[in-house]
């Protein structure tokens, strides 16, 4: 191979990598991954813990990680965080970040009463256009914001399990008005509790405009109920299809869930005096009495006395805590992270775990992130994470200004954020994801992030950046996290690259990087 095209030489190496590799085994071995790793290449066992722990690897992972050990690591990352103090700001200038969902569905609703009284069908067409423009760029500002903290936040197992909460609890964007409350649902309802129990984040879905409106629980009522919502919480959100449960029991929950809606109108609404004091209302959302099937009901054998709202709490207290909902979680997180079946051993623990700490989220990943099987057969990526494990490691902390790239190759792939139609949300095995015609795309994909001309640095506006952020993705991180871990056939392909650009494309695209 030219030297002209042979990428950057790394970092000199402080011992031969025969002797850090054996120095890593010998670590791995004696504190069971526990201890602070030594300089050097990185055992391949880390290499994939890390790499599931996190979105993918970046630099400061890979410091933090030398610097805390395994147990320490994943202690910080189980505790989750706010945003750091450069994203924050970031994040503050997003104009999605300052509104308040009612305000935007009361000024929408506005709007959709001057447009019916627009005079010609034109003049409606185009208002109509400019309206959805509109709600359009809020999703899109939604995504944006995902996309930024999953490429950028140091906590990375608190970013997968947002995403992953998402998708479990999934909205469909172009239903209704949802894009005017998306970000307040992923923002208020799913990242206070990603990493939390179970039964708050449950609580927070329930109780959300943006959930009521897509499975239809907002025109349910006494005499008039709809059991949509009733049904997909139990067998998708949380005993599964299998939990048990039977046509009646989705009857009584629909019972129990009818006057949980929506209400953008202001002031309150009229109510008999009886009825007053069960009146409920948090911005859009409504707990409005005389919608309310007020009789008692029984769900799995439980009776629910009529009470009002305190239905919905108990409700939530008994779901999650069944063992079904427990077998059920549990398995769906080990898909999510393994990309394959639990041994029937972690099944059990994890199991065992939730319903013992009453659906401690973080209790859980710590019992699978600390399992034999989480360093097992590698796993096919998703398309989410594939290209912000791209980014990652291509930029390696530098921020992407423009998202829309990202925003088009999630689609191209198959996997838009927040655009999936049905309530079961995408799915979290690889073999929906590993077809000719997305390994074609990805190589694609990976030839724009390669190639340095993405427009990811380029201004929203579309003005084109006065650097283009060219990855160098031959670097320290490539040598001692990396390399190690690859096969024979990729090194040849690398060696053979006839430019930098060319070496990124193959090392993005190679086997070993669209796996976990």
């Amino acid at each position: 191979m030219p030297v002209a095209c042979r990428p950057p030489a790394p970092a000199p190496r402080p011992a031969p990598r025969r002797l850090f590799r054996a120095l890593a085994g010998a670590l791995l071995c004696l504190g069971c991954g526990l201890l602070p790793a030594a300089d050097g290449p990185l055992a391949p066992a880390d290499a994939r813990w890390l790499d599931r722990v996190t979105y993918g690897l970046d630099s400061a992972t890979l410091a933090r990680y030398r610097a805390l050990g395994r147990k320490r690591f994943l202690d910080e990352q189980l505790q989750g965080g706010g945003d750091d103090p450069a994203l924050a700001a970031v994040l503050a200038d997003l104009p999605i970040t300052r509104e308040d969902p009612l305000e935007l569905v009361q000024a929408a609703e506005a709007e959709g009463r001057r447009i019916q009284n627009l005079a010609s069908d034109e003049d409606r067409q185009q208002a109509r256009q400019a309206q959805n423009q509109l709600a359009g760029q809020l999703a899109y500002e939604t995504a944006r914001r995902h996309l930024l903290r999953a490429v950028l936040s140091p906590h990375q197992l608190q970013e997968q399990m947002v995403w992953f909460w998402m998708n479990h609890f999934n909205l469909y964007q172009a239903k209704g008005n949802l894009r005017y409350t998306l970000a307040d649902f992923e923002e208020r309802a799913v990242r206070p509790h990603a990493l939390g129990r179970f039964r708050d984040l449950l609580l927070a879905t329930m109780t959300h405009p943006a959930m009521l409106v897509y499975l239809d629980n907002a025109q349910s009522s006494a005499g008039r109920i709809n059991e949509n919502y009733a049904r997909e919480l139990l067998e998708l959100h949380t005993l599964g299809v299998d939990g048990g449960y039977g046509q009646q029991d989705v009857q009584e929950l629909a019972r129990v869930l009818t006057g949980l809606g929506v209400d953008a109108t202001p002031g309150t609404p009229r109510l008999r005096a009886d009825g007053q004091p069960f009146l409920l209302r948090r911005g859009l959302f409504e707990f409005n009495p005389t919608r309310h099937d007020f009789l008692d009901k029984t769900l799995l054998g439980t009776r629910i006395p009529a009470a009002g709202f305190p239905e919905v709490e108990q409700v939530a207290d008994l779901l999650a805590a069944q063992p079904a909902t427990a077998r059920f979680i549990c398995r769906k997180l080990a898909l999510y992270f393994l990309g394959q079946e639990p041994s029937p051993a972690l099944a059990q623990e994890l199991g065992r775990t939730f319903l013992r700490s009453r659906g401690d989220i973080a209790a859980v990943l710590r019992v699978l992130c600390g399992s034999r099987d989480f360093t097992g057969a590698p796993a096919f990526k998703d398309p989410v994470h594939y290209v912000v494990g791209a980014l990652r490691l291509a930029y390696d902390g530098k921020r992407p200004g423009n998202m829309k790239p990202v925003v088009n190759w999630l689609n191209q792939l198959g996997e838009p954020l927040y655009g999936h139609l049905t309530p079961d949300g995408y799915p979290v095995l690889p073999a929906a994801w590993s077809s000719p015609a997305q390994l074609v795309k990805r190589f694609e994909i990976a030839r724009a992030i390669g190639g340095g001309n993405a427009g990811l640095f380029d201004s929203e506006d579309g003005q084109p950046a006065a650097a283009t952020g060219f990855p160098l993705l031959s670097s320290r991180l490539f040598y001692e996290a990396i390399e190690p871990a690859l096969s024979p056939g990729t090194r040849q392909a690398l060696d053979q690259a006839a430019s930098q650009q060319e070496w990124n494309t193959f090392l993005l695209s190679s086997p070993e990087f669209m796996m976990r």
